[in-house]
């Protein structure tokens, strides 16, 4: 599978003690954006990454994301990762032009140590017969391909926070939805294969409704459509009782002490939510059932699948710093109260997996400390130590960081190299 993931699965394990339950002690990036060749050694701690704009820093962040199911924290499509550096002495690039992409890391958790990779799958580019023209990315686990990429959600969690996501309350529901369902992976490993089930069922049955594919008469199309239907309704449902769950184990952890962070509050909005209330799964799959079928002709001529836990939304409530006061809406919020809702969400998050899986996430928290007062800053830095987790911090100035001094690990990032700071 090409020199670089043969190289991660045969490098040394790492023997460095560290005071944090879980992170990683390794990574190494081939043709990743602006990486062609990086290579990480770390403590199983916290580490904050500071340098110009255009750095990598983000880059850097992306590409961990990248060992949890989906697409990464930018949504990238595969291709878009590629390194396209052109060739010259420094990159190294043979005839410039892009070459596939792939990290691999050594993760320390509550299981052991494992060796994880993933990148875009590399038969395309060299041309072997192998390829079907469609680009895939591969996930490995101690040298072995897995399944899916769910898989990777069974050994660890990773969340985030970008500059990108501070407008999720007021963009649209599509990015709330990514939100929650990200939440909803670190309570429910299995949650992002239901909603990859979902998709592709949904995909197959708006293909039918649009009569691409071999031609079938009525009955057997009848029975292609109640086949994916009764799929839909079997996955959207558990998806929709898994975000239900996840929102009401998040306010209940939002009772614990955030420091200065709002307190916020989760609620699904969505009709395959709401079918739950007073009704049992099988019930509510059957009503999902019975809804797609009547609406088969309305779907065909509209484009759009009208029901399903696509359509939900994740509503947020500010409550407020005092105790009593009215709860308001967050897209009403202002800039920094949004930011701080979205951390305080985080946290709970970190907290609850915490005691859910018996260890906190690892999180990424790209330019986090940028618009956040000192004293917030004092209270995000406590949480996330006490977590016991690590956490990649990024920002353009050190300063901000100066609390971490003695408990992260420090670098300088600049053009795609890290530097360890002096102590």
């Amino acid at each position: 599978m090409g020199r670089a993931w043969a190289e991660a699965d045969t490098h040394p394990s790492s023997t460095a003690q560290t005071n944090a339950v879980n992170g990683f002690s390794h990574l190494t990036l081939t043709a990743f954006r602006g990486f062609r060749d990086f290579t990480l050694e770390i403590e199983a701690r916290s580490l904050v990454f500071t340098g110009p704009n255009g750095g990598g820093k983000t880059n850097l962040l992306e590409a961990i994301s990248f060992l949890s199911p989906g697409s990464g924290l930018r949504g990238a499509a595969l291709r878009e990762v590629d390194c396209r550096l052109p060739a010259n002495a420094t990159t190294g690039l043979d005839g410039g032009g892009a070459r596939a992409w792939a990290v691999h890391a050594r993760y320390q958790g509550r299981q052991g140590e494992f060796k994880l990779g993933t990148g875009r799958d590399p038969k395309e580019e060299l041309g072997s017969e192998e390829g079907n023209g469609r680009d895939r990315r591969l996930c490995r686990i101690e040298g072995s391909n897995a399944k899916t990429q769910a898989a990777f959600a069974e050994i660890l969690s990773i969340l985030w926070l970008t500059p990108s996501m501070d407008r999720i309350f007021v963009e649209r529901s599509s990015a709330r939805r990514r939100f929650m369902d990200r939440l909803a992976t670190g309570l429910h490993p299995e949650h992002p294969s239901r909603v990859s089930a979902y998709e592709q069922a949904m995909r197959d049955r708006a293909r039918i409704l649009r009569g691409d594919g071999p031609a079938m008469d009525r009955p057997e199309r009848d029975r292609w459509l109640g086949s994916l239907e009764a799929e839909m309704a079997a996955q959207a449902v558990a998806i929709a009782a898994s975000r239900l769950e996840t929102a009401e184990a998040l306010n209940a952890a939002m009772a614990e002490a955030v420091g200065t962070f709002p307190r916020a509050g989760l609620a699904i909005d969505g009709a395959v939510e709401q079918s739950l209330e007073g009704r049992s799964a099988l019930q509510a799959e059957d009503l999902l059932r019975e809804r797609l079928a009547a609406a088969r002709d309305s779907d065909a001529a509209s484009g759009i699948t009208q029901w399903g836990v696509h359509r939900s939304d994740l509503a947020v409530t500010f409550q407020g710093k005092a105790l009593g006061s009215a709860a308001l809406d967050a897209a009403s919020a202002s800039t920094g109260e949004q930011k701080a809702l979205l951390i305080s969400i985080l946290l709970s998050q970190a907290r609850l997996q915490r005691a859910r899986r018996g260890e906190a996430p690892v999180l990424l928290l790209d330019e986090v400390a940028a618009h956040l007062d000192p004293e917030r800053r004092k209270h995000l830095y406590a949480e996330v130590l006490a977590l016991e987790s690590q956490a990649w911090f990024t920002g353009t100035e050190a300063e901000l960081f100066r609390p971490l001094r003695e408990a992260a690990q420090f670098f300088t990032l600049r053009d795609a190299r890290a530097l360890r700071d002096a102590a």
